[in-house]
Protein backbone atom coordinates (compact mmCIF):
# COMPACT_ATOMS: atom_id res chain seq x y z
CA UNK A 1 0.00 0.00 0.00
CA UNK A 2 1.75 3.84 -1.06
CA UNK A 3 2.44 5.98 1.66
CA UNK A 4 0.20 8.34 2.57
CA UNK A 5 1.18 11.86 1.73
CA UNK A 6 0.21 14.29 4.04
CA UNK A 7 -2.51 16.88 2.93
CA UNK A 8 -1.95 20.54 3.52
CA UNK A 9 -5.51 21.26 2.81
CA UNK A 10 -6.65 18.86 5.76
CA UNK A 11 -3.34 20.47 7.35
CA UNK A 12 -1.83 17.33 8.40
CA UNK A 13 0.41 16.67 10.90
CA UNK A 14 1.04 13.12 12.09
CA UNK A 15 1.96 12.67 15.70
CA UNK A 16 4.86 9.68 15.83
CA UNK A 17 6.93 10.33 19.09
CA UNK A 18 6.17 7.55 21.58
CA UNK A 19 6.81 9.45 25.12
CA UNK A 20 4.53 12.21 24.11
CA UNK A 21 1.66 9.87 22.68
CA UNK A 22 2.17 8.03 26.03
CA UNK A 23 1.42 11.37 27.75
CA UNK A 24 -1.23 12.77 26.11
CA UNK A 25 -2.80 8.91 26.59
CA UNK A 26 -2.21 9.19 30.74
CA UNK A 27 -3.91 12.67 30.19
CA UNK A 28 -6.88 11.53 29.16
CA UNK A 29 -7.28 8.40 31.13
CA UNK A 30 -9.59 6.72 28.61
CA UNK A 31 -11.66 3.86 30.41
CA UNK A 32 -14.22 1.30 29.30
CA UNK A 33 -17.26 2.21 29.15
CA UNK A 34 -16.96 5.97 28.17
CA UNK A 35 -18.11 7.33 25.47
CA UNK A 36 -15.02 8.63 23.41
CA UNK A 37 -14.62 10.78 20.14
CA UNK A 38 -11.67 11.27 18.64
CA UNK A 39 -11.68 14.26 16.11
CA UNK A 40 -8.21 14.04 13.45
CA UNK A 41 -7.20 10.33 14.11
CA UNK A 42 -5.00 10.77 10.95
CA UNK A 43 -2.99 7.56 11.27
CA UNK A 44 -4.45 6.40 14.32
CA UNK A 45 -1.24 7.25 16.72
CA UNK A 46 -3.94 8.19 19.60
CA UNK A 47 -6.63 5.64 18.33
CA UNK A 48 -5.07 2.54 18.77
CA UNK A 49 -3.84 3.28 22.51
CA UNK A 50 -6.99 5.01 23.15
CA UNK A 51 -9.15 1.64 21.25
CA UNK A 52 -7.08 -0.56 23.08
CA UNK A 53 -7.99 0.99 26.97
CA UNK A 54 -11.20 1.86 26.22
CA UNK A 55 -12.58 -0.74 24.05
CA UNK A 56 -15.17 1.28 22.03
CA UNK A 57 -13.83 5.02 20.09
CA UNK A 58 -15.75 7.02 17.79
CA UNK A 59 -13.90 8.79 15.48
CA UNK A 60 -14.70 12.01 13.42
CA UNK A 61 -12.04 12.03 10.16
CA UNK A 62 -12.38 13.60 7.00
CA UNK A 63 -9.65 11.94 4.63
CA UNK A 64 -11.38 9.07 3.66
CA UNK A 65 -8.19 7.43 2.97
CA UNK A 66 -6.76 7.38 6.46
CA UNK A 67 -9.90 6.58 7.54
CA UNK A 68 -10.11 3.33 5.32
CA UNK A 69 -6.03 2.55 6.32
CA UNK A 70 -7.15 3.61 9.99
CA UNK A 71 -10.60 0.66 9.72
CA UNK A 72 -8.11 -1.98 8.36
CA UNK A 73 -5.53 -1.23 11.25
CA UNK A 74 -7.68 -1.17 13.88
CA UNK A 75 -9.53 -4.51 13.18
CA UNK A 76 -9.62 -6.74 16.21
CA UNK A 77 -8.81 -3.89 18.45
CA UNK A 78 -12.19 -3.00 19.72
CA UNK A 79 -15.08 -1.15 18.18
CA UNK A 80 -14.63 1.42 15.89
CA UNK A 81 -17.21 3.96 15.15
CA UNK A 82 -15.57 5.48 11.49
CA UNK A 83 -17.62 9.14 10.76
CA UNK A 84 -15.75 10.60 7.75
CA UNK A 85 -17.07 14.14 7.84
CA UNK A 86 -16.00 17.57 8.67
CA UNK A 87 -16.06 18.50 12.39
CA UNK A 88 -17.65 21.29 11.92
CA UNK A 89 -20.66 19.46 10.80
CA UNK A 90 -20.95 17.13 13.24
CA UNK A 91 -23.57 17.53 15.90
CA UNK A 92 -22.35 16.67 18.34
CA UNK A 93 -25.11 18.05 20.67
CA UNK A 94 -27.90 15.51 18.33
CA UNK A 95 -25.09 12.67 18.88
CA UNK A 96 -25.52 12.62 22.52
CA UNK A 97 -29.04 12.93 22.88
CA UNK A 98 -29.09 9.24 23.81
CA UNK A 99 -26.18 8.79 25.12
CA UNK A 100 -24.40 9.70 28.45
CA UNK A 101 -22.11 12.73 28.54
CA UNK A 102 -19.21 12.59 26.04
CA UNK A 103 -15.77 13.23 26.26
CA UNK A 104 -13.79 14.21 23.23
CA UNK A 105 -10.27 14.64 22.43
CA UNK A 106 -7.78 14.76 19.62
CA UNK A 107 -4.85 16.47 17.19
CA UNK A 108 -6.64 19.19 16.18
CA UNK A 109 -5.98 20.36 12.37
CA UNK A 110 -4.63 23.78 13.58
CA UNK A 111 -6.50 25.48 9.79
CA UNK A 112 -9.37 25.10 11.64
CA UNK A 113 -9.19 24.44 15.51
CA UNK A 114 -10.64 28.14 17.04
CA UNK A 115 -13.37 27.80 14.80
CA UNK A 116 -13.71 23.78 16.02
CA UNK A 117 -13.34 25.45 19.29
CA UNK A 118 -16.05 27.66 19.28
CA UNK A 119 -18.28 24.70 17.64
CA UNK A 120 -17.83 22.55 20.83
CA UNK A 121 -18.71 25.11 22.96
CA UNK A 122 -22.23 25.47 21.94
CA UNK A 123 -22.27 21.62 22.76
CA UNK A 124 -20.70 22.16 26.17
CA UNK A 125 -23.48 21.14 28.30
CA UNK A 126 -22.84 17.27 26.77
CA UNK A 127 -19.44 17.08 27.09
CA UNK A 128 -17.67 15.92 30.04
CA UNK A 129 -13.70 17.54 29.30
CA UNK A 130 -11.88 17.60 26.11
CA UNK A 131 -8.41 17.25 25.87
CA UNK A 132 -6.88 18.83 22.72
CA UNK A 133 -3.11 19.26 20.96
CA UNK A 134 -3.25 22.55 19.49
CA UNK A 135 -1.07 25.22 18.29
CA UNK A 136 0.80 26.75 21.25
CA UNK A 137 -0.03 30.33 20.68
CA UNK A 138 -3.87 29.18 20.36
CA UNK A 139 -3.55 27.53 23.81
CA UNK A 140 -2.25 30.53 25.21
CA UNK A 141 -4.84 32.56 24.02
CA UNK A 142 -7.28 30.91 25.89
CA UNK A 143 -5.72 30.36 28.89
CA UNK A 144 -4.87 33.74 29.41
CA UNK A 145 -5.98 36.77 31.64
CA UNK A 146 -7.38 40.11 31.39
CA UNK A 147 -4.69 42.55 31.09
CA UNK A 148 -2.14 40.66 28.96
CA UNK A 149 -1.59 41.36 25.16
CA UNK A 150 -2.92 38.00 24.20
CA UNK A 151 -6.18 38.34 26.21
CA UNK A 152 -8.95 38.37 23.77
CA UNK A 153 -12.43 36.68 22.17
CA UNK A 154 -11.24 32.85 22.20
CA UNK A 155 -9.91 33.42 25.76
CA UNK A 156 -13.30 35.15 26.96
CA UNK A 157 -15.61 32.88 25.45
CA UNK A 158 -13.78 29.66 25.96
CA UNK A 159 -13.23 30.46 29.94
CA UNK A 160 -16.93 31.57 30.13
CA UNK A 161 -18.02 27.86 29.27
CA UNK A 162 -15.21 25.93 30.55
CA UNK A 163 -12.04 25.31 32.72
CA UNK A 164 -8.81 25.58 31.11
CA UNK A 165 -5.47 23.42 31.72
CA UNK A 166 -2.31 23.94 29.78
CA UNK A 167 -0.59 20.52 30.26
CA UNK A 168 2.31 20.85 28.67
CA UNK A 169 4.21 21.84 25.23
CA UNK A 170 5.26 19.16 22.32
CA UNK A 171 8.60 20.47 19.66
CA UNK A 172 7.54 20.20 15.71
CA UNK A 173 10.21 17.09 15.97
CA UNK A 174 7.79 15.17 17.20
CA UNK A 175 5.45 15.34 14.14
CA UNK A 176 5.92 14.43 10.68
CA UNK A 177 5.72 16.52 8.62
CA UNK A 178 7.36 19.15 11.57
CA UNK A 179 4.90 22.09 11.98
CA UNK A 180 6.20 25.20 12.09
CA UNK A 181 5.13 26.06 15.12
CA UNK A 182 5.12 24.84 18.59
CA UNK A 183 2.23 22.55 19.98
CA UNK A 184 0.41 22.03 23.20
CA UNK A 185 -1.83 19.75 25.43
CA UNK A 186 -5.05 22.00 26.79
CA UNK A 187 -7.57 20.38 28.70
CA UNK A 188 -11.16 21.88 28.72
CA UNK A 189 -13.88 21.25 31.55
CA UNK A 190 -17.07 22.53 30.52
CA UNK A 191 -18.50 24.62 33.96
CA UNK A 192 -21.70 22.49 35.11
CA UNK A 193 -23.42 25.55 35.43
CA UNK A 194 -22.62 29.48 34.10
CA UNK A 195 -24.22 32.86 35.34
CA UNK A 196 -24.59 33.40 31.20
CA UNK A 197 -28.16 34.15 30.21
CA UNK A 198 -27.94 34.34 26.51
CA UNK A 199 -24.99 33.10 24.95
CA UNK A 200 -25.59 34.68 21.17
CA UNK A 201 -25.78 37.89 23.51
CA UNK A 202 -22.76 37.23 24.92
CA UNK A 203 -20.78 36.27 21.82
CA UNK A 204 -21.84 39.47 19.87
CA UNK A 205 -20.69 41.96 22.75
CA UNK A 206 -17.03 39.93 23.13
CA UNK A 207 -16.94 40.51 19.28
CA UNK A 208 -17.56 44.03 19.67
CA UNK A 209 -15.92 45.19 21.93
CA UNK A 210 -12.39 43.29 20.69
CA UNK A 211 -13.14 44.56 17.08
CA UNK A 212 -11.91 47.55 18.50
CA UNK A 213 -10.10 46.85 21.74
CA UNK A 214 -7.63 49.82 21.42
CA UNK A 215 -11.11 52.25 22.37
CA UNK A 216 -12.18 52.48 25.68
CA UNK A 217 -15.41 50.73 26.22
CA UNK A 218 -17.68 53.64 25.91
CA UNK A 219 -16.68 53.51 22.15
CA UNK A 220 -15.95 49.94 21.42
CA UNK A 221 -19.76 49.27 23.11
CA UNK A 222 -21.42 52.22 21.62
CA UNK A 223 -24.90 51.34 20.59
CA UNK A 224 -25.60 48.22 22.97
CA UNK A 225 -24.57 50.27 26.05
CA UNK A 226 -24.30 53.72 27.37
CA UNK A 227 -21.66 55.11 30.59
CA UNK A 228 -24.09 55.26 33.35
CA UNK A 229 -25.16 51.29 32.60
CA UNK A 230 -21.88 50.22 32.80
CA UNK A 231 -21.16 52.44 36.00
CA UNK A 232 -24.53 50.86 37.15
CA UNK A 233 -22.73 47.45 36.99
CA UNK A 234 -19.86 48.65 38.92
CA UNK A 235 -17.73 48.68 34.95
CA UNK A 236 -15.52 51.92 34.40
CA UNK A 237 -16.27 52.97 30.70
CA UNK A 238 -13.13 54.21 30.47
CA UNK A 239 -11.14 50.72 30.71
CA UNK A 240 -10.43 49.02 27.44
CA UNK A 241 -11.92 45.42 26.42
CA UNK A 242 -8.70 43.61 27.52
CA UNK A 243 -8.66 44.69 30.91
CA UNK A 244 -12.58 43.26 31.50
CA UNK A 245 -12.61 39.98 33.21
CA UNK A 246 -14.82 37.09 32.03
CA UNK A 247 -16.97 37.77 35.02
CA UNK A 248 -17.19 41.18 33.59
CA UNK A 249 -18.22 40.40 29.96
CA UNK A 250 -21.11 37.94 31.39
CA UNK A 251 -22.62 40.81 33.63
CA UNK A 252 -22.69 43.10 30.49
CA UNK A 253 -24.24 40.44 28.36
CA UNK A 254 -26.83 39.40 30.84
CA UNK A 255 -27.38 43.47 31.42
CA UNK A 256 -28.11 43.44 27.69
CA UNK A 257 -30.30 40.61 27.92
CA UNK A 258 -32.77 41.91 30.43
CA UNK A 259 -32.70 45.32 28.76
CA UNK A 260 -33.84 43.47 25.28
Amino acid sequence: MPQHRPRKRFGQHFLHDPEIIERIIAAIAPAPGQCLIEIGPGKGALTVPLLQRAGELHVIELDRDLAADLIRRCHGIGTLHMNCRDALDFDFGDFSADRKSIRIVGNLPYNISTPLLFHLLDASAHITDMVFMLQEEVVDRICAGPGTRIYGRSSVMVQARCLVDKLFTVGAESFTPPPKVASAIVKLVPRPRTDIQDHKILAEIVRQAFSQRRKTLRNALKGRMDEQQMQNLGIDPGLRPEQLTVEQFVRIANSVKREA
